[in-house]
């Protein structure tokens, strides 16, 4: 009988995605493969098999048709839904109805999907004088039947999104809130001349849309326009406050934490606990801020998690949601790329791609970038990596390099954690979307234990980056330029003894660091480099590169670095080593690319590391 081996490792051999094999055996694709103990095993002699997506175009139009534009930050649903490519989530509506929570809250990480989903929700629940069936009878939940039909267009809706309000200054920020109150009151017009109100309502009106209610008529706008809302339509209204925790990060971040809160705290209490005139509130945010008491007395709250399995499925896309994505928009081989640099995340037992890189994936002519990453601050990683004490420090490094480990996970975290109690940073980084959890166990105290690894690729770069950004208080600025200078003047010596410097001068971590690790750390270096595109493990000519910096401007030469990486080598194998690697360049033709696109010069490097030792040959 042939030795059988683990999908991990035949993913490692075929140079595609763990999820990709399992695919493969369940769907028969692998001649041989069993499942023993829910664990396919696969003969260790077995070929890859052919990609037949590829191979047949079975996955192609026969005619091309236009494509939809993709939803590249659109968070308006009717127009989401309508006019460009749409991934259903209409289904998140038969869930919320089968189990009614008084007051439900999803914390998830930015730009995945809160406001357009909380947007759905206005649309198919509020009163309009539009008939706004249309959006829905062709998604999912229209075909639920007429119990689930019944609800649209039933209720008065008050909608609010703090996404934007991030200010400086309290001052700044309740002009802000005040503002959104204003438009919001403004939008229900109907409310100016109802007779069914009393000249107090009246006058509270007035002053909400004029932006004109001082900070304690405010705190009380969403029990004040819910009354005026219900007495008008006979009917409670529902309550859908979208990222209701960026100011309150914000606060943080500025010095004005406790004002923030205290605001906060008095504004959900009369809008969500023991509101007679609500039918329904929802509420999204990347942290719960529990210990705050911001939801004290609410035992009506529902709260939805990243741990949770509920509604796991409808914030970020699905593996089958990306494959169908990808086999429309003709990019159905890109799928093991877009897995190794997007997907990773998991919600409940979920596993979820970031839907903001994997549509920018397909906009940018599937050029992978972390998108993700640039949309929004990396602050939190800063003050994370700031706060860091050695051990910490040295478990975050240890994840860039691949690795895993066990920690107390609170779902509840906020902000002030962060210095007062060290260990939270683990619980932060996962509820920001920075760290996944590989396998979930409930502690004693109702919280979790996790064990935590880095999503994907995308985020190792952000780590790789934060933490070469750390070291700059140890080397002098002029390290990275100097680098820059030696990889484009083709000068191996001057290279080898920059990065040499840099490695003796850093972390201890680099003293077992695998190759993983070194190619992050020399991607985040080319990632400073001006007038060129660093692009990182893509096919060319007859493998995959480790990276390539491609010049955006004429002229410039183009570099192709090769990374090899072994512990306790000695001088001359590091050498040999390096040679190796600038031989791969040579024999995989991974210049294939960068010829094709008419560059003229082009520096090839292989780089070999051993601990701090470097050795560099270029070609």
């Amino acid at each position: 009988m042939a030795e059988m081996i683990s999908v991990k490792e035949a993913a490692d051999r075929w140079k595609i995605t763990e999820r990709r094999v399992s695919t493969l055996c369940k769907n028969g694709k692998i001649s041989g493969a069993i499942k023993k103990n829910n664990r396919w095993l696969i003969p260790d002699n077995t070929q890859k098999p052919e990609d037949q997506r590829i191979k047949t175009g079975a996955y192609r139009k026969t005619e091309r048709l236009p494509k939809l534009p993709l939803p590249i930050g659109v968070s308006n649903y009717c127009l989401a839904s309508s006019e460009y490519y749409y991934i259903d989530k209409t289904m998140m509506i038969k869930d919320f109805i089968d189990e009614r929570p008084m007051v439900t809250l999803f914390t998830r990480p930015r730009r995945f999907g809160k406001t357009l989903n909380m947007d759905m929700l206005r649309t198919f629940f509020e009163k309009s004088d539009e008939d706004t069936s249309i959006y829905f009878r062709n998604k999912k939940i229209w075909a639920c039947g007429q119990k689930y039909r019944d609800y649209q267009g039933k209720y008065p809706v008050i909608f609010l999104t703090f996404k934007d309000v991030k200010f400086d200054t309290w001052e700044e920020t309740f002009v802000a809130i005040r503002e959104l109150f204003a438009k919001e009151t403004q939008r229900h017009r109907e409310l100016r001349a109802d007779d069914k109100c009393d000249e107090y309502s009246r006058r509270i009106y007035e002053k909400l849309a004029a932006g004109k209610a001082g900070e304690v008529e405010l705190s009380s706008a969403l029990l004040d326009l819910s009354a005026m809302l219900h007495k008008h339509y006979e009917i409670a209204p529902i309550i859908i406050i979208d990222e209701y925790d960026t100011p309150i990060q914000q606060g943080y971040m500025k010095g004005y934490y406790d004002k923030v809160i205290r605001f906060m705290r008095n504004l959900f209490s009369g809008g969500f606990k023991d509101n007679q005139h609500l039918s329904f509130g929802f509420l999204t945010g990347i942290l719960r801020v529990a210990k705050e008491s911001i939801f004290s007395g609410m035992n009506n709250l529902s709260i939805n998690s990243v741990l949770d399995n509920k509604y796991s499925s409808y914030f970020g896309f699905t593996a089958d949601e990306v494959m169908k994505m990808a086999e429309y928009y003709d990019a159905a081989d890109k799928y093991d790329e877009i897995c190794q640099w997007y997907d990773g995340y998991r919600f409940g037992k979920t596993e979820i791609f970031n839907p903001w890189s994997v549509v920018n994936y397909f906009s940018n002519e599937c050029e992978p970038r972390a998108f993700w990453v640039s949309t929004g601050s990396n602050d939190i990683i800063g003050d994370v990596l700031a706060e860091a004490n050695e051990e910490i420090y040295n478990r975050l490094t240890s994840l860039v390099n691949g690795e895993t480990f066990t920690t107390f996970i609170d779902t509840g975290v906020i902000y002030p954690q962060i210095k007062s109690n060290p260990s939270s940073i683990y619980s932060f980084l996962l509820v920001t979307g920075y760290l996944k959890a590989t396998k979930t166990t409930t502690s004693f105290s109702g919280d979790f234990m996790c064990e935590v690894s880095l999503p994907n690729r995308e985020i190792s770069l952000v780590y790789n980056k934060e933490i070469l950004q750390r070291l700059e208080n140890l080397i002098p600025q002029s390290t990275a330029i100097s680098i820059q200078e030696a990889i484009f003047s083709g000068d191996n010596e001057r290279l080898k003894k920059q990065i040499q410097t840099l490695l003796t001068q850093s972390v201890s971590s680099f003293d077992t660091a695998g190759e993983n690790f070194y190619h992050g750390f020399m991607l985040g270096l080319c990632a400073l480099m001006g007038g060129a595109f660093a692009t990182s493990n893509r096919e060319s000519g007859e493998g995959r590169y480790d990276i390539q910096l491609k010049p955006i401007q004429r002229g410039l030469p183009g570099v192709l670095i090769e990374l090899k990486a072994e512990k306790d080598c000695s001088d001359e194998k590091l050498r040999r080593l390096s040679e190796t690697a600038l031989q791969q360049i040579n024999d995989k033709k991974y210049d294939t690319e960068l010829l094709t696109a008419g560059v003229k010069t082009i520096y090839k490097y292989g780089v070999a590391f051993s601990g701090k030792k470097v050795e560099v040959t270029v070609g």
